[in-house]
Protein backbone atom coordinates (compact mmCIF):
# COMPACT_ATOMS: atom_id res chain seq x y z
CA UNK A 1 0.00 0.00 0.00
CA UNK A 2 1.38 3.40 -0.98
CA UNK A 3 0.66 5.80 1.87
CA UNK A 4 2.31 8.65 0.04
CA UNK A 5 -0.57 8.96 -2.42
CA UNK A 6 -4.04 9.61 -1.24
CA UNK A 7 -7.32 11.09 -2.43
CA UNK A 8 -8.92 11.38 -5.83
CA UNK A 9 -6.27 13.72 -7.17
CA UNK A 10 -3.46 11.36 -6.00
CA UNK A 11 -1.41 14.19 -4.55
CA UNK A 12 1.21 12.98 -2.09
CA UNK A 13 0.40 12.97 1.60
CA UNK A 14 3.35 14.59 3.41
CA UNK A 15 4.74 12.72 6.41
CA UNK A 16 7.32 13.95 8.88
CA UNK A 17 9.27 12.44 11.78
CA UNK A 18 9.24 14.03 15.22
CA UNK A 19 12.35 14.75 17.24
CA UNK A 20 13.25 12.10 19.84
CA UNK A 21 11.60 12.60 23.23
CA UNK A 22 11.55 10.57 26.46
CA UNK A 23 9.00 7.76 26.21
CA UNK A 24 6.01 8.39 28.52
CA UNK A 25 5.51 4.65 29.10
CA UNK A 26 8.89 2.88 29.21
CA UNK A 27 11.63 4.28 31.41
CA UNK A 28 14.88 4.91 29.61
CA UNK A 29 13.34 4.63 26.15
CA UNK A 30 13.08 7.36 23.52
CA UNK A 31 9.96 7.99 21.47
CA UNK A 32 9.73 9.11 17.84
CA UNK A 33 6.63 9.32 15.67
CA UNK A 34 5.71 9.36 12.01
CA UNK A 35 3.08 12.07 11.59
CA UNK A 36 0.78 13.27 8.82
CA UNK A 37 -1.63 16.19 8.78
CA UNK A 38 -5.33 15.50 8.22
CA UNK A 39 -6.52 18.29 5.94
CA UNK A 40 -9.00 18.88 3.15
CA UNK A 41 -11.72 16.71 1.70
CA UNK A 42 -9.61 13.57 2.00
CA UNK A 43 -9.07 13.88 5.75
CA UNK A 44 -11.77 11.36 6.72
CA UNK A 45 -10.63 8.78 4.17
CA UNK A 46 -6.98 9.17 5.15
CA UNK A 47 -7.89 8.88 8.82
CA UNK A 48 -9.74 5.61 8.18
CA UNK A 49 -6.96 4.21 6.00
CA UNK A 50 -4.14 4.96 8.42
CA UNK A 51 -6.10 4.01 11.54
CA UNK A 52 -6.54 0.55 10.05
CA UNK A 53 -2.76 0.16 9.90
CA UNK A 54 -1.99 1.26 13.43
CA UNK A 55 -2.09 5.08 13.37
CA UNK A 56 -3.88 7.27 15.93
CA UNK A 57 -5.35 10.77 15.71
CA UNK A 58 -4.47 13.74 17.91
CA UNK A 59 -5.95 17.12 16.99
CA UNK A 60 -5.49 17.53 13.23
CA UNK A 61 -2.65 15.03 13.04
CA UNK A 62 -2.43 11.27 12.72
CA UNK A 63 0.65 9.43 13.97
CA UNK A 64 2.33 6.09 14.62
CA UNK A 65 5.41 5.27 16.74
CA UNK A 66 8.59 4.48 14.82
CA UNK A 67 10.99 4.26 17.74
CA UNK A 68 14.53 3.04 17.15
CA UNK A 69 15.32 -0.30 18.80
CA UNK A 70 11.82 -0.59 20.28
CA UNK A 71 8.54 -1.92 18.91
CA UNK A 72 6.61 -2.39 22.13
CA UNK A 73 3.70 -0.03 21.31
CA UNK A 74 1.06 -2.01 19.46
CA UNK A 75 -2.24 -0.68 18.13
CA UNK A 76 -5.14 -2.70 19.54
CA UNK A 77 -8.83 -3.07 18.84
CA UNK A 78 -11.67 -5.15 20.27
CA UNK A 79 -13.64 -7.40 17.90
CA UNK A 80 -17.17 -6.28 18.68
CA UNK A 81 -19.30 -9.18 17.44
CA UNK A 82 -17.17 -11.72 19.32
CA UNK A 83 -17.03 -9.83 22.60
CA UNK A 84 -18.73 -11.34 25.63
CA UNK A 85 -18.37 -9.57 28.99
CA UNK A 86 -16.66 -11.46 31.78
CA UNK A 87 -18.26 -11.95 35.18
CA UNK A 88 -16.41 -8.91 36.56
CA UNK A 89 -17.45 -6.82 33.55
CA UNK A 90 -21.08 -7.81 34.05
CA UNK A 91 -20.74 -6.57 37.63
CA UNK A 92 -19.42 -3.25 36.29
CA UNK A 93 -22.43 -2.97 33.96
CA UNK A 94 -24.81 -3.64 36.85
CA UNK A 95 -23.05 -1.13 39.10
CA UNK A 96 -23.45 1.57 36.43
CA UNK A 97 -26.95 0.72 35.22
CA UNK A 98 -28.30 4.06 36.39
CA UNK A 99 -25.63 6.13 34.65
CA UNK A 100 -27.09 8.48 32.05
CA UNK A 101 -25.14 8.74 28.79
CA UNK A 102 -25.68 11.57 26.34
CA UNK A 103 -23.99 12.41 23.05
CA UNK A 104 -22.63 15.93 22.65
CA UNK A 105 -20.90 17.81 19.87
CA UNK A 106 -17.11 18.02 20.05
CA UNK A 107 -17.22 21.31 21.95
CA UNK A 108 -15.27 21.61 25.19
CA UNK A 109 -16.98 22.85 28.36
CA UNK A 110 -15.58 24.16 31.62
CA UNK A 111 -17.40 21.33 33.43
CA UNK A 112 -15.55 18.76 31.33
CA UNK A 113 -12.25 20.56 31.89
CA UNK A 114 -12.72 20.55 35.68
CA UNK A 115 -13.24 16.79 35.62
CA UNK A 116 -10.32 16.34 33.21
CA UNK A 117 -8.01 18.31 35.55
CA UNK A 118 -9.14 16.32 38.57
CA UNK A 119 -8.47 13.08 36.69
CA UNK A 120 -5.01 14.21 35.56
CA UNK A 121 -4.00 15.34 39.05
CA UNK A 122 -5.05 11.97 40.48
CA UNK A 123 -3.93 9.53 37.79
CA UNK A 124 -1.22 11.26 35.74
CA UNK A 125 0.35 13.93 37.95
CA UNK A 126 3.62 15.06 36.39
CA UNK A 127 2.59 13.99 32.90
CA UNK A 128 2.37 16.34 29.92
CA UNK A 129 -1.43 16.45 29.98
CA UNK A 130 -1.48 17.45 33.66
CA UNK A 131 -0.20 20.89 32.67
CA UNK A 132 -2.95 21.54 30.11
CA UNK A 133 -5.08 24.63 30.63
CA UNK A 134 -8.62 25.22 29.39
CA UNK A 135 -7.43 26.38 25.97
CA UNK A 136 -5.27 23.26 25.56
CA UNK A 137 -8.24 21.11 26.53
CA UNK A 138 -10.44 22.96 24.08
CA UNK A 139 -7.94 22.18 21.32
CA UNK A 140 -7.89 18.50 22.31
CA UNK A 141 -11.64 18.25 21.93
CA UNK A 142 -12.41 20.65 19.11
CA UNK A 143 -9.45 20.47 16.72
CA UNK A 144 -10.66 17.57 14.60
CA UNK A 145 -11.04 17.26 10.81
CA UNK A 146 -13.07 14.02 11.09
CA UNK A 147 -16.44 13.07 12.57
CA UNK A 148 -15.86 13.36 16.30
CA UNK A 149 -18.30 13.48 19.19
CA UNK A 150 -18.30 13.45 22.97
CA UNK A 151 -20.18 11.07 25.23
CA UNK A 152 -20.93 12.42 28.69
CA UNK A 153 -21.64 10.05 31.57
CA UNK A 154 -23.72 11.45 34.43
CA UNK A 155 -25.35 10.31 37.65
CA UNK A 156 -29.11 10.38 38.07
CA UNK A 157 -28.63 13.77 39.72
CA UNK A 158 -26.79 15.24 36.75
CA UNK A 159 -23.22 15.09 38.09
CA UNK A 160 -20.67 14.63 35.33
CA UNK A 161 -18.61 11.54 36.20
CA UNK A 162 -17.01 10.64 32.87
CA UNK A 163 -16.31 11.89 29.37
CA UNK A 164 -15.15 10.06 26.26
CA UNK A 165 -13.92 11.72 23.06
CA UNK A 166 -14.71 9.42 20.12
CA UNK A 167 -13.95 9.33 16.41
CA UNK A 168 -16.40 7.59 14.09
CA UNK A 169 -14.64 5.36 11.55
CA UNK A 170 -15.96 3.34 8.66
CA UNK A 171 -15.55 0.09 10.57
CA UNK A 172 -15.71 1.14 14.19
CA UNK A 173 -15.38 3.63 17.01
CA UNK A 174 -12.01 5.02 18.04
CA UNK A 175 -11.62 6.01 21.69
CA UNK A 176 -9.45 9.12 21.35
CA UNK A 177 -9.35 9.98 25.04
CA UNK A 178 -11.47 9.33 28.12
CA UNK A 179 -11.42 10.48 31.71
CA UNK A 180 -13.57 10.02 34.78
CA UNK A 181 -14.02 10.98 38.42
CA UNK A 182 -11.12 9.26 40.24
CA UNK A 183 -12.99 9.45 43.57
CA UNK A 184 -15.53 6.87 42.39
CA UNK A 185 -13.19 3.87 42.19
CA UNK A 186 -15.66 1.20 43.28
CA UNK A 187 -17.93 1.79 40.28
CA UNK A 188 -15.11 1.26 37.73
CA UNK A 189 -16.20 4.17 35.54
CA UNK A 190 -13.30 3.77 33.11
CA UNK A 191 -14.19 0.13 32.46
CA UNK A 192 -17.84 1.03 32.09
CA UNK A 193 -17.08 3.60 29.38
CA UNK A 194 -15.23 1.02 27.29
CA UNK A 195 -18.01 -1.53 27.79
CA UNK A 196 -20.50 1.12 26.74
CA UNK A 197 -18.46 1.85 23.60
CA UNK A 198 -18.42 -1.84 22.66
CA UNK A 199 -22.18 -2.07 23.14
CA UNK A 200 -22.73 1.12 21.13
CA UNK A 201 -20.54 -0.17 18.28
CA UNK A 202 -22.49 -3.45 18.24
CA UNK A 203 -25.81 -1.64 18.03
CA UNK A 204 -24.49 0.45 15.14
CA UNK A 205 -23.28 -2.66 13.28
CA UNK A 206 -19.62 -1.64 13.55
CA UNK A 207 -16.85 -4.23 13.70
CA UNK A 208 -14.29 -2.75 16.09
CA UNK A 209 -13.57 -0.47 19.00
CA UNK A 210 -10.07 0.98 18.60
CA UNK A 211 -8.36 1.44 21.98
CA UNK A 212 -5.08 3.05 21.00
CA UNK A 213 -1.69 1.59 21.85
CA UNK A 214 -0.93 -1.25 24.22
CA UNK A 215 2.38 -2.32 25.76
CA UNK A 216 2.54 -5.78 27.28
CA UNK A 217 3.31 -5.50 30.98
CA UNK A 218 2.84 -1.71 31.13
CA UNK A 219 0.66 -0.91 34.13
CA UNK A 220 -0.90 2.14 32.50
CA UNK A 221 -2.10 0.02 29.57
CA UNK A 222 -2.87 -3.37 31.11
CA UNK A 223 -6.59 -2.58 31.32
CA UNK A 224 -6.91 -2.74 27.52
CA UNK A 225 -6.15 -6.46 27.49
CA UNK A 226 -9.39 -7.14 29.38
CA UNK A 227 -11.61 -6.50 26.38
CA UNK A 228 -11.25 -9.78 24.53
CA UNK A 229 -11.05 -10.83 21.81
CA UNK A 230 -8.36 -8.23 21.17
CA UNK A 231 -6.54 -7.80 17.89
CA UNK A 232 -3.04 -6.32 17.70
CA UNK A 233 -1.46 -4.81 14.59
CA UNK A 234 1.87 -6.52 13.98
CA UNK A 235 3.87 -7.31 10.84
CA UNK A 236 1.42 -5.28 8.73
CA UNK A 237 -1.64 -7.25 9.73
CA UNK A 238 -4.18 -7.58 12.55
CA UNK A 239 -3.78 -10.73 14.62
CA UNK A 240 -6.29 -11.96 17.18
CA UNK A 241 -4.32 -13.07 20.23
CA UNK A 242 -4.55 -13.52 23.96
CA UNK A 243 -2.19 -11.02 25.58
CA UNK A 244 -0.77 -13.64 27.94
CA UNK A 245 0.35 -15.67 24.91
CA UNK A 246 1.81 -12.74 23.04
CA UNK A 247 5.51 -11.92 22.74
CA UNK A 248 6.39 -8.88 20.64
CA UNK A 249 9.77 -10.26 19.56
CA UNK A 250 8.14 -13.20 17.79
CA UNK A 251 6.63 -10.89 15.20
CA UNK A 252 9.51 -8.55 14.28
Amino acid sequence: MDFMKHGTNQRPTPFFITAPLPCPYLKGKVERRMVAELVGRGATSLHDTLSKVGFRRSHGLIYAPICQDCSECLAVRTVVDQFSPSASQRRVLRANRRVIVSEQKAIATSEQFDLFSKYQDSRHAGGDMATMDLFDFQALVEETPVQTFVQEFRTEHGQLIGTCLIDLMGDGLSAVYSFFDPDLKSESRGSYMILWLIKEAAQAGLDHVYLGYWISGCGKMDYKAKYQPMEVFVANTWLQLRPEEFNNEDYY
